[in-house]
């Protein structure tokens, strides 16, 4: 193997760190630099990082990441099973309209008991 073979692979690479670190150097160079309160404060779950440990807190937040989370993995398996549809057959289809029907009646048993309403 001669090291013309890895020239495609070399160019990919320069490819990928441009387009990774291109904008963030046209931002830092371009960008305005006015530091206030609001930019240099932390922030992290709707609350002051810094309080007291013990304070009671929305645990809303936490449920709607679950949540989402959940449905999250739940529509990832969708994709191997849409790609794989003609190969598995009238078995395959019937048990992915099982979990969609699942999937459904978890999203409205959600959506009935308030889960996903923010206020």
């Amino acid at each position: 193997m001669s090291l013309e073979s890895y020239l495609p692979v070399l160019l990919f690479i320069l490819i990928g760190v441009a387009v990774g670190f291109g904008p963030m150097a046209i931002g830092w160079v371009l960008g305005k630099r006015v530091p206030d309160s609001e930019k240099l404060s932390p922030y992290e779950c709707g609350f002051e990082a810094f309080e007291d440990a013990r304070m009671k807190f929305d645990v809303r937040y936490y449920l709607v990441a679950i949540i989402f989370i959940l449905f999250d993995l739940e529509i990832a398996f969708l994709f191997p099973w849409a790609m794989a549809l003609r190969d598995i057959g009238m078995v395959g289809f019937t048990a992915g309209m099982v979990f969609l029907a699942i999937l459904v009646v978890g999203f409205i048993y959600e959506w009935k008991r308030g889960a996903l309403d923010w206020e």
